[in-house]
C-alpha cells in the first residue's frame, strides 16, 4: 500500500498588517531579531531602528539584508515601525541545531536564538538521523513565507569538543561557510604547481636580488616579502614583493566567485577561516623561503632620508633567501649580530623616518596591546601572551603603508573616458564632533585637553594624549575609548582619503590572500600597466559588500575572543583579580583583569548601597549621589569571579 504522503509543517499563519495612511518611501538596512521574535532594522543615515513586529517580518531571518517599508509614526512614537516587504540577502545560510524527529521527516532546532524558524529536513535527507543529534544545517530553500525554510545536513557534530562546537557556531552566524564547495576545490586542484618559463619571461627576474620576509612565528601564509639593493647613484632599491593571487584567481572562475563571497580570511583564537583554500593561501601563493614564487611589486628608489626619489610596478619572480619571525627582527634591531644586520638595520632606519613623516603629517599614533591565548592540543587556553607593536612590526608596516598609498596614489591621478577610474579606495572619515565631545571632556578629567577646532588639531590632541599616558593598565581602556569614537575604515570609491593615517589616498595592496580588496586592487593595477584599462562596473557593489564581509569577520573574532576569555577564566571561580573598568551602561559596568585581559560584567544590584548610585554617562561612570564615590571607566578595582557562562560567552564579576 502507497503510504500517504505527509504534508510539509507550516509557520504559523501571518496577521494582516495594519492599515496605515501614509508611508515613508523604502529603505534598506540589516535585520536583528531579539530573543522574543521582535524585529530591528539598523539602516545607515538613520538615528533609531526600524521596529518590524513578528507578523510583518515575513520569512526575513536574523542577519538578512532587507528593503523595508516605514509606517510615517506619531510624535509619541520613539522608533518609527516598518514592513519588510523584499528580502535582498539572507545573512546566514548554514547554521548548527538539534534534531527532532517526526515520523517520516525531522526538523532541525536552531541553536541560535535569533534564528526564530525550525528547519524542515525532508524524508530522504532525516534519514540516518537520530533524536538529540547535533548537525550543522544547510538551508536550500526559504521563498516561502508560510512554511518553514528546508535544509540539509552537512555534517553532524556529536562527537566533536564543546569548544569546537562553539567556534564553528559564531563563524557560521556572521555567514560565513566553513568549508570550500566542491566546484572551487577541483578547479585549485588544476592549477599548475610548477612555474612555466613563458611566464617567468614575461616578469622582472629577482631571484638574484637579496629578499627576506618577516612574519609571526605561527604565520602559514606569507604575502609580502622586501628585496634590497644597493643601486650604482648611491640611492637604495626597496621592493615589496605581494604574492600575485591575482594570476591564480581568474576573474568569473568558481574560486574567485568564492573569494568574492568570503571576502576576507577570519581569525579566530584557535583558527583560521580562509579566504581562499589551504592550496593556494599556504602553497602556490605563500612566499615560503628557498622557493621561487610569483609577485607583483612595488619598487621603490629610495634616499638615506627615506624620500622615495621614484617607483614603479612591476610583475616579478623572486627567492626568498630567509624567512624572519618578528622576534628574530626584533633581537637584530636591539644589537644581536647576525648575517643579514646591514639589511635589517637600514629597513629599520628609513621604517622608523616613513613613521616620523607620517606622525609629522597628522596621523594618529594609536598602537595597542593585544592578548593572544596559548591554547592545549584540544583549543583550550591555558595561559595568556601581550603582543606588543614594537619597532620589527613597524618596519613592516611602514614599507606596506608605503606601497598601499603609492599605487592609490597613481591611480588617482588616472582616468577612463574623461572620468576616474572605478578603484576600491581604503577610506576613513573624520571625527564626528558630536560623538567625541563627551570623550574630550571625559579624557580631561585624567589630564588631557583636547581642540577640536579641526581634524588636525584633534589628530594632534590623541598623539598628544597618547605620548602623555604611561604603562598603567588604565591608559589602554582611554585608548581604546578614543578609538571608539572615530568613524570606521571602510572600502569605496569615493574618495575622501584616510583621516587616521593622514594619507590622501590610500588602498588594500598588500594582503590578496586574505583580503578581497587587494585583489581587486591588483587587477586594476595591471590593466593599467599594460594600458588595458577596462572599468569594473560594479564596484560601488563589491566595496560594500567587502566592508560588510570586513565587519562580519571582526564580530566574529570578537565572539570569538570572548568565548575563549570564558573557557580560561572558568577555572578561576571565586579567585581574586585586580582589574581596570573598561565600560559602563545603565545597568552595570565592566572590567577587564590586568593579568589576562578578560572582561567580565558587575551588575549595579549587586553594588554595596546598589539604590544610590547612579549612572552618569558624560562622565562614563556609576556615582553614589550619597558620598560621591565613582565607579569611571579607567578605575582601578579588585574583583572576585562569580560565574563563567559559555553559551552566554559572558564572565560575571563582583567587586571586592
Amino acid at each position: 500500500m502507497k503510504k500517504k504522503k505527509q504534508p510539509r509543517p507550516t509557520s504559523s499563519t501571518r496577521k494582516k498588517n495594519k492599515s496605515h495612511s501614509t508611508t515613508i518611501p523604502s529603505v534598506v538596512g540589516t535585520l536583528d531579531i531579539s530573543s522574543h521574535g521582535m524585529g530591528y532594522v539598523m539602516v545607515s543615515g538613520l538615528d533609531t531602528d526600524i521596529v518590524i513586529k513578528r507578523e510583518n517580518l515575513k520569512n526575513a531571518m536574523h542577519g538578512d539584508t532587507v528593503e523595508v517599508s516605514i509606517f510615517k509614526v506619531g510624535p509619541k512614537s520613539k522608533r518609527p515601525e516598518g514592513v519588510i516587504t523584499k528580502i535582498l540577502k539572507h545573512g546566514q545560510s548554514e547554521l548548527i541545531g538539534t534534531i527532532q524527529l517526526a515520523s517520516f521527516y525531522s526538523f532541525v532546532i536552531p541553536d541560535n536564538k535569533k534564528f526564530t524558524k525550525d528547519i524542515f529536513i525532508n524524508e530522504k535527507n532525516s534519514k540516518g538521523l537520530k533524536e538529540g543529534d547535533r548537525v550543522i544545517v544547510k538551508i536550500i530553500d526559504w521563498s516561502n513565507q508560510f512554511k518553514n525554510p528546508e535544509g540539509e545536513i552537512v555534517e553532524v557534530l556529536n562527537n566533536e569538543r564543546i569548544n569546537e562546537v562553539a567556534m564553528k557556531e559564531i563563524l557560521l552566524q556572521q555567514g560565513f561557510t566553513l568549508e570550500f564547495q566542491q566546484s572551487v576545490l577541483q578547479e585549485v586542484a588544476s592549477l599548475p604547481t610548477k612555474i612555466e618559463e613563458e611566464e617567468i619571461s614575461k616578469r622582472l627576474d629577482y631571484r638574484e636580488v637579496l629578499t627576506i620576509t618577516i612574519d609571526p612565528h605561527d604565520a602559514k601564509d606569507f604575502d609580502d616579502a622586501i628585496s634590497y639593493q644597493l643601486l650604482k647613484n648611491g640611492n637604495l632599491e626597496v621592493g615589496v614583493h605581494i604574492a600575485d593571487v591575482s594570476h591564480y584567481v581568474q576573474p568569473n572562475s568558481a574560486l574567485d566567485a568564492e573569494a568574492y563571497n568570503r571576502a576576507t580570511s577570519v581569525y579566530l583564537p584557535d583558527r583560521v577561516l580562509p579566504m581562499l583554500p589551504e592550496k593556494i593561501s599556504n602553497g602556490l601563493c605563500s612566499l615560503r623561503p628557498k622557493e621561487e614564487k610569483l609577485t607583483f611589486a612595488v619598487l621603490f628608489e629610495i634616499n638615506e632620508h627615506a624620500e622615495v626619489q621614484n617607483y614603479k610596478f612591476a610583475k616579478t619572480i623572486i627567492y626568498s633567501d630567509r624567512r624572519f619571525t618578528y622576534e628574530e627582527v626584533q633581537e637584530i634591531i636591539e644589537g644581536k649580530q647576525d648575517s643579514n644586520s646591514t639589511l635589517i638595520l637600514s629597513l629599520h632606519s628609513l621604517s622608523q623616518k616613513l613613521r616620523q613623516q607620517k606622525f609629522k603629517n597628522g596621523a594618529i599614533n594609536f598602537t595597542s596591546e593585544e592578548a593572544r591565548f596559548i591554547l592545549d592540543e584540544n583549543g583550550v587556553p591555558t595561559g595568556v601572551t601581550i603582543k606588543e607593536n614594537n619597532e620589527s612590526h613597524q618596519l613592516i608596516e611602514e614599507w606596506m603603508l608605503l606601497a598601499n598609498k603609492t599605487v592609490a596614489s597613481h591611480i588617482a591621478k588616472l582616468t577612463f573616458n574623461d572620468k576616474p577610474i572605478p578603484f576600491p579606495y581604503r577610506i576613513h572619515d573624520s571625527p564626528d564632533i558630536d560623538k567625541l565631545k563627551p570623550f574630550a571632556a571625559f579624557a580631561f578629567n585624567f589630564g588631557h585637553k583636547f581642540n577640536l577646532s579641526s581634524p588636525q588639531k584633534i589628530a594632534s590632541s590623541f598623539n598628544n594624549m597618547i605620548a602623555n599616558t604611561g604603562k598603567h593598565p588604565g591608559d589602554s581602556i582611554l585608548h581604546t575609548l578614543g578609538i571608539r569614537t572615530m568613524a570606521k575604515a571602510v572600502y569605496s570609491t569615493q574618495n575622501i582619503g584616510h583621516y587616521g593615517l593622514a594619507f590622501e589616498y590610500y588602498c588594500h595592496f598588500t594582503s590578496p590572500i586574505r583580503r578581497y580588496p587587494d585583489v581587486l586592487v591588483h587587477r586594476i593595477l595591471q590593466q593599467v600597466i599594460e594600458n588595458k584599462t577596462a572599468p569594473i562596473s560594479m564596484m560601488d557593489e563589491m566595496c560594500k559588500h567587502c566592508s560588510d564581509k570586513e565587519r562580519k569577520a571582526m564580530e566574529a573574532e570578537r565572539e570569538g575572543n570572548k568565548y575563549k576569555q570564558v573557557e580560561y577564566m572558568r577555572q578561576f571561580i571565586g579567585e581574586e583579580f585586580d582589574a581596570i573598568i573598561s565600560g559602563v551602561a545603565n545597568f552595570g559596568f565592566w572590567a577587564q583583569t590586568v593579568a589576562h585581559r578578560c572582561e567580565g560584567f558587575v551588575s549595579s544590584l549587586d553594588l554595596k548601597d546598589a539604590n544610590q548610585y547612579k549612572y552618569i554617562e558624560e562622565e562614563f561612570a556609576f556615582v553614589n549621589q550619597k558620598n560621591g564615590k565613582k565607579y569611571q571607566i579607567g578605575n582601578s578595582i579588585k574583583v572576585r569571579v562569580l560565574a563563567a557562562n559559555l553559551e552566554k560567552k559572558q564572565i560575571d564579576f563582583d567587586i571586592v
